[in-house]
């Protein structure tokens, strides 16, 4: 009878042993680095699908509109206004119609391409009337701020307000020292009180010329004349002349204004008492 070796046992089963545990090794699932690269490469490109859709729609937005403002009536003829926008801005503007004939055509050629740059560089309808066109300003100016309201951008009205509110926040609380909110409120009531200056009496060949203005926010915003030249026929120069005077005061700001054809007195007087006036009220 053959005698079993414990030595031999031993090694058989040390031997089944590490059998059993490369089995368990290779039956252990492994990480595919592969298919995790390409799992977090589609991630990418799913996040990067909406920046590329958002490019898109800013792109949109710098397409060009090219706007046409209302036909505005003056005593010298219709001004009409074009606008071309891109980006929220004005590139470019034409007048289509401007007042012609006889010296109207001389000051139309002068002052519709000043006006068009104005318009261009301001981006609104805040712009200075130019010297010897006031007519003809103004009726710009209400064309091109209706052609901006066609548009939905900032003119010289509300977007301009909520302009100052929100958007300069920085100027705000440099002036006031408070919140942007509270400036914004404070100017306006501010800028809303009105100062009511009466102008020293001229002289003049006919009779005596004295104009009354109201300014609020340092613009004129109503003129009359307290004296006029009556009397025969100044009756009806007086009537045809200070209501055009009047507007055109309020269209220019200031007493640089032109005299109306066939009363050249009261003009000249209209315009010395309306510059005494602003000197009162500090214009």
């Amino acid at each position: 009878m053959k005698k079993s070796h414990p030595l031999r046992r031993v090694v058989l089963a040390g031997a089944a042993t590490v059998s059993g545990i490369v089995l368990l090794l290779a039956l252990k699932p492994a990480s595919d680095p592969a298919a995790a690269s390409a799992d977090g490469a589609a991630q990418q490109q799913a996040s990067a699908a909406p920046q590329g859709s958002g490019g898109v729609q800013a792109a949109g937005g710098t397409e060009a509109q090219t706007l046409t403002g209302d036909v505005v009536k003056t005593d010298y003829g219709n001004v009409q206004v074009r606008i071309t926008v891109a980006g929220g801005k004005i590139t470019s503007a034409a007048a289509l119609q401007s007042p012609t004939g006889g010296r109207s055509t001389t000051v139309s050629t002068d002052a519709v391409p000043k006006l068009n740059k104005a318009a261009v560089t301001a981006g609104s309808a805040d712009i200075d009337a130019v010297s010897g066109a006031t007519y003809t300003s103004g009726g710009y100016k209400k064309s091109l701020q209706s052609a901006l309201d066609k548009a939905g951008a900032p003119g010289g009205g509300s977007a301009e307000a909520s302009g100052t509110g929100g958007g300069t926040g920085g100027t705000g609380s440099a002036t006031g020292g408070g919140s942007g909110s509270g400036d914004a409120s404070g100017s306006g009531s501010g800028a809303a009180q009105a100062k009511t200056v009466t102008g020293k009496a001229v002289t003049t060949d006919y009779g005596p010329v004295q104009v009354r203005i109201t300014v609020t926010g340092g613009k004129i915003t109503k003129a009359e004349a307290v004296q006029q030249p009556k009397g025969g026929r100044s009756d009806q120069i007086s009537g045809d002349a200070v209501p055009k005077l009047n507007a055109a005061a309020v269209a220019a700001g200031d007493a640089d204004i032109d005299a109306v054809s066939g009363a050249t007195y009261t003009s000249g007087g209209y315009k010395e008492s309306l510059q005494s006036a602003l000197d009162q009220a500090g214009g």
